[in-house]
């Protein structure tokens, strides 16, 4: 697999760190909280945000308009996990 597609690879291996974080500051304090659905949400979003991404590199031939669509699908992320976590709209 790593031979294959190393960019789905360490994308991938992102996203376990990502939500490696969550898992590991529980062990140390309170207020860090989360449920099993709390994980599964965030993996759901980030995996599916990484997957979007890929799809949009292997598709997308120019690089000016890749980079827009990366950024733009980061930025939607972003926007969804804040909502999701504090709620702004």
């Amino acid at each position: 697999m790593l031979t294959k597609n190393r960019r789905l690879f360490y994308m991938v291996s992102a996203v376990f760190l990502i939500l490696l974080a969550p898992l590991v500051a529980m062990q140390f304090t309170q207020e860090v909280n989360w449920t099993i659905g709390d994980f599964i949400v965030a993996a759901t979003i980030l995996f599916g945000t990484v997957s979007i991404i890929e799809l949009l590199l292997r598709i997308v031939a120019q690089p000016k308009v890749r980079v827009v669509l990366v950024i733009g699908a980061i930025l939607l992320l972003l926007l969804v996990w804040v909502e999701l976590a504090v709620g702004i709209f």
